[in-house]
């Protein structure tokens, strides 16, 4: 259906495996024999290989429902004292505990505690609460003194105060000013605002509620009332973390304003010039990268905002601003010389463009930009017919830009063109190199189609329908204390989407393991949109150092499977099933059309999950079998988005291609780019496609396709696995 909302992806990138035991880690839980037993299942098996998981056969049982794994777990629970118990026990508790049989959770409850001390707080709290569901007041008041005595200050200790504050609102004073980054203390916050919007503490509710990661609460309108009713009382530390908070948001023409009233630092100035800049406010722009550029003359900020300032300047101007970029930068001076030809170009000297790329190739060799180059000038001999020359090119970048964002697209054009210059050895020495270095990329599907693995093509992939286990084990995170870990691989997911939010204070400059982990909190939420983003933004201004991190994560299974996750599962399996869709492609479309959020619309009006027309709605419900639907439901969504990617496939004879592009273009115009003709193949088609959001879109979902693949089919992953980066380049 035409279109409307597209998310583009850049490279993905990795993070590091940071100190397991940060937070809470008191002498009395980190020396107590269950937290030993639990500090080994978290970091051994960190240490037996990328799969991260131990045999903890509870940890198979957490996504379950209770009523499907109750015997497992009571069984577990009657063993021996060990981890494994301890963790049934638990479990168990809870699952009685959510079916209203309360007398039943409180004997495993006992003194669980003591033997469990890394969840000592949660057990505290499911005791009290099986204590008064059971009538026992007096016992429930004495697990709460308990309670407050040993984790008056552990995270734990918000929910007991909003629990408390029910009945007693005093309680609520102290969790807003203990907790203020807990999710309740928002609510809270937003509660006292909406009795009265004016009260006298409505500035610290109002930054309490702007800085939320909460469904429910408002947040945007928080920061709406900070900037027009409080500025005067903001401090510049007030105004940095709104201007965080806008620029988060990618509202970056609102955080240009509330960076350029934040204290002085290179970051503070860069995004408040950029954020005018967005904003076309080019005047505001312009002297603030100045005054970037005076007081932080070194800064790296101080790079990036002069190749930003030349946007706004005519191009006489710009090409000084460039020549002081490539002057004082030297680890910038590559871009500074592409975007130097680029104007050249532009002002009609074609000569010195050449001259510049010529320059870029000789002293920058190893640069993005010199692969650029390199790509360019081997597609200009394609196109003149000139393959061996077009080889060359992409030979070069191969060996000297390896790792290069053009380097998965070079290799398996260099892949293609031996094949057509019959040399085949090096033709599939190529495209294996594409899968081992570039495994994520829409490439390596390219290329394990030529390499004629079972991976399906445009014109099988519908009738190809793989094996796949969407439902990964949960592995210990990079980040976190030893409770939020144990608590995330339970399944307690709220409860360590809560301890997180008052866990992670670096919010604003993030170690990458933190943002990595962020990301998967967000997603347990259902927040899928800001989970991904976080994890592929990690790739975003990595110094050295994090750059080393997010190679390392790179990695780790749950990386990918955080980049790539699986919800609405069963749903799209239905669907899929019920149209005679592969269910990968179909989850691969949602994930590029709403990265899984049911209620988000364009500006135009497309809805839901797979971004659905309501013109479009209208005319397919009767077909797709439904009298009234509900475009932000999930179910109404994905029934009447596969029957239209139905439909598209019936118009092109299942050809995959042409339907995923008809999704997102529309069927008229991809009849038209058929009938003109003048494509070798489905992969000359892809790239002469005269929509680059259709263009981007299309490889977006096949790579996602692809992904699904290789994460979720256990036969591809390892065939995938079996190619190794330590292979020579051709």
């Amino acid at each position: 259906m035409a279109k409307r909302f597209n998310i583009s992806l850049p490279r993905l990138v990795i993070v590091s495996l940071g100190a397991l035991c940060l937070g809470i880690a008191t002498a009395l839980i980190s020396n107590a024999p269950g937290c030993r037993l639990l500090q080994e299942a978290l970091v051994t098996p960190l240490h037996l290989g990328q799969s991260g998981s131990d045999s903890d056969p509870v940890l198979g049982l957490v996504d379950q429902p209770p009523d499907q794994r109750r015997a497992q777990l009571t069984r577990y629970a009657q063993g021996p004292s060990s981890l494994t118990q301890h963790r049934a026990r638990y479990l168990l508790a809870l699952d009685w505990l959510q079916t209203h049989q309360a007398d039943r959770a409180l004997p495993l409850l006992a003194g669980l505690e003591t033997d469990y001390p890394v969840l000592g707080p949660y057990i505290l709290l499911a005791r009290a609460a099986a204590q008064r569901a059971t009538g026992q007041t007096q016992a429930a008041n004495q697990t709460q003194h308990q309670f407050e005595q040993r984790y008056g200050q552990d995270p734990a200790m918000a929910n007991w105060l909003y629990q408390l504050g029910q009945q007693d609102e005093t309680q609520w004073d102290r969790l807003l000013q203990a907790f203020p980054q807990d999710p309740q203390a928002a609510q809270v916050a937003q509660q006292r605002l909406k009795s009265d919007a004016h009260r006298a503490d409505a500035l610290p509710l109002l930054m309490t509620i702007a800085g939320a990661n909460v469904r429910g609460v408002d947040s945007q309108g928080a920061l709406a009332r900070l900037t027009k009713e409080f500025s005067g009382q903001l401090r510049p530390q007030d105004w940095q973390r709104i201007g965080f908070e806008f620029w988060r948001r990618r509202q970056y023409a609102a955080a240009g304003p509330a960076y350029a009233r934040a204290g002085l630092s290179p970051l503070n100035l860069y995004r408040a010039a950029r954020g005018y800049q967005i904003g076309q406010q080019k005047e505001q722009a312009i002297a603030l990268f100045n005054l970037l550029d005076q007081r932080f003359p070194q800064a790296a900020e101080t790079a990036t905002g002069l190749l930003r300032l030349t946007l706004s300047l005519p191009d006489d101007k710009a090409l000084g601003v460039l020549d002081q970029v490539i002057r004082r930068f030297p680890e910038r001076a590559a871009e500074a010389m592409a975007m130097r030809a680029q104007m050249l170009e532009r002002r009609s000297n074609p000569d010195q463009a050449q001259a510049t790329r010529d320059q870029i190739l000789q002293d920058y060799s190893p640069s993005e930009a010199a692969a650029e180059v390199r790509f360019e000038r081997a597609e200009q001999a394609a196109r003149q017919g000139n393959l061996t020359l077009a080889l060359d090119w992409g030979q070069q970048l191969l060996k000297a830009n390896a790792l290069s964002d053009r380097a998965a697209a070079a290799g398996f054009w260099v892949g293609k063109w031996a094949q057509q210059l019959n040399q085949a050895n090096l033709a599939q020495s190529v495209f294996k190199q594409v899968i081992a270095t570039h495994p994520e990329s829409y490439y390596a599907w390219r290329a394990a189609v030529a390499l004629g693995w079972d991976v399906g093509d445009f014109t099988t992939l519908r009738s190809q329908p793989p094996p796949f286990a969407p439902r990964q084990p949960r592995l210990a995170l990079p980040a976190g204390s030893p409770t939020l870990q144990e608590l995330y691989r339970l399944g307690q997911d709220l409860r360590a989407w809560q301890r997180w939010q008052s866990e992670f204070l670096n919010r604003q400059q993030p170690l990458p393991a933190e943002q990595f982990v962020d990301g998967l909190m967000r997603q347990s939420q259902g927040d899928y949109l800001n989970g991904i983003n976080q994890i592929t933004n990690l790739m975003v201004g990595q110094t050295p150092e994090g750059q080393k991190s997010l190679d390392q994560l790179r990695q780790r299974p749950d990386y990918w499977h955080g980049m790539y996750p699986f919800p609405y599962a069963d749903l799209i399996q239905t669907w899929a099933a019920q149209r005679q869709l592969n269910p990968l492609l179909v989850v691969a479309l949602i994930r590029q059309e709403s990265r899984f959020s049911p209620n988000i619309r364009s500006a135009v009006g497309a809805t839901g999950l797979m971004q659905v027309m309501p013109d479009t709605a209208q005319w397919i419900r009767s077909p797709a079998g439904l009298d009234t639907y509900d475009l932000t439901n999930p179910e109404d969504n994905i029934r009447l988005g596969t029957w239209y990617l139905d439909h598209t496939h019936g118009e092109y004879n299942n050809h995959a291609l042409f339907a995923v592009a008809s999704y997102n273009a529309g069927p008229g115009n991809v009849a038209k780019w058929i009938g003109q003709g003048g494509y070798r193949d489905s992969d000359d088609f892809v790239e002469k496609i005269p929509f680059p959001e259709t263009k981007g879109y299309v490889r977006a979902v096949f790579a996602g396709y692809w992904n699904y693949l290789r994460l979720y089919n256990d036969a591809i992953a390892k065939q995938v696995k079996q190619l190794t980066p330590s292979s020579p380049i051709p």
